[in-house]
């Protein structure tokens, strides 16, 4: 919950139940890249980003929606971060993720503790035990706070591409294209996406989406896979991981079969109406295309 009272005192509860104060509104967020990107389509500028571990010295674009780089600091990611290279950017609200047990990721503990003594740090829960929805009215209610003000045309846009999907699906339900999620690791292997641990593709699923299941085994989020078995799970469309660290579709796909209609898919999605709407969209137009080949 947040509140503004008449003197202007800004004050936001985190998903792990502790509350950040200010004498005003926050104008100066260095943020997760993730949570930056979120903000943006919400209305907010942050001042500066910082990826995980699994990013390097330069932004990843895949994770980065229509963030302005030029216009965006990037101070690093995983051990190259500490927390004078944070506080470079002056920041006056750190905003951060979790996946669970209150752990700020991307973050040391080591660098995340001695961060929160020096500036106020909000930390998001965009684990799986949420819907994509809950988490994206959390990101909302936070930019609200910072004084972003509510956009009907965003809401407008992400209303339409909902009900799109749902007429591409119900034009192909008597035979649903099969939609598989996967992040690439090479020619020989691949991390097939278990869709009910993922918002977004609950999303997807709840649309009418035919989302591939891997069978059960080890693995919480993925089930990894060899290459003959991620294709005999017969994927009319697929969703593939574009993060940097994320190896090429077409390194693992090789001469596998005719082509297959692909779209973009980052693991660690953007919550905002329209960056959420353009991924619809998407889905729309390769279930679209795999009835028409």
């Amino acid at each position: 919950m947040c509140d503004v009272t008449e003197q202007s005192e800004w004050r936001f509860s985190d998903d792990r139940g502790q509350q950040s104060t200010a004498p005003r509104p926050p104008g100066r967020v260095l943020a997760y890249v993730q949570a930056g990107a979120t903000l943006w389509d919400l209305g907010i500028r942050p001042v500066a980003i910082f990826g995980s571990d699994h990013d390097g010295p330069d932004p990843d674009t895949a994770k980065t929606g229509t963030l302005p780089l030029a216009d965006v600091d990037y101070v690093g990611a995983g051990s190259s971060l500490d927390v004078e290279r944070l506080l470079s950017a002056e920041p006056d609200l750190v905003v951060a993720v979790s996946y669970g047990g209150g752990h700020v990721y991307g973050l040391a503990p080591e660098t995340a503790k001695p961060l929160e003594e020096r500036v106020p740090v909000v930390v998001l829960d965009v684990s799986q035990a949420r819907t994509f929805g809950e988490i994206g009215d959390r990101f909302a209610e936070l930019a609200r706070s910072l004084g972003a003000t509510g956009r009907p045309d965003a809401d407008q846009d992400l209303d339409a591409a909902r009900e799109r999907l749902r007429a591409v699906v119900a034009v192909t339900s008597a035979d649903a294209p099969r939609v598989l999620a996967l992040s690439p690791a090479g020619p020989d292997q691949a991390h097939v996406a278990r869709p009910k641990m993922w918002p977004e593709l609950r999303v997807l699923t709840e649309l009418g989406v035919r989302l591939v299941e891997p069978a059960e085994g080890p693995g919480a989020n993925w089930s990894t896979l060899d290459r003959a078995d991620t294709f005999a799970l017969r994927p009319e469309v697929i969703l593939a991981d574009i993060r940097a660290h994320a190896a090429p579709l077409e390194e693992l796909r090789g001469s596998e079969g005719a082509p297959t209609p692909v779209v973009p898919w980052n693991p660690e999605p953007l919550y905002g109406p329209r960056d959420h709407a353009r991924f619809l969209g998407l889905v729309a137009d390769a279930l679209e295309a795999a009835r028409a080949s």
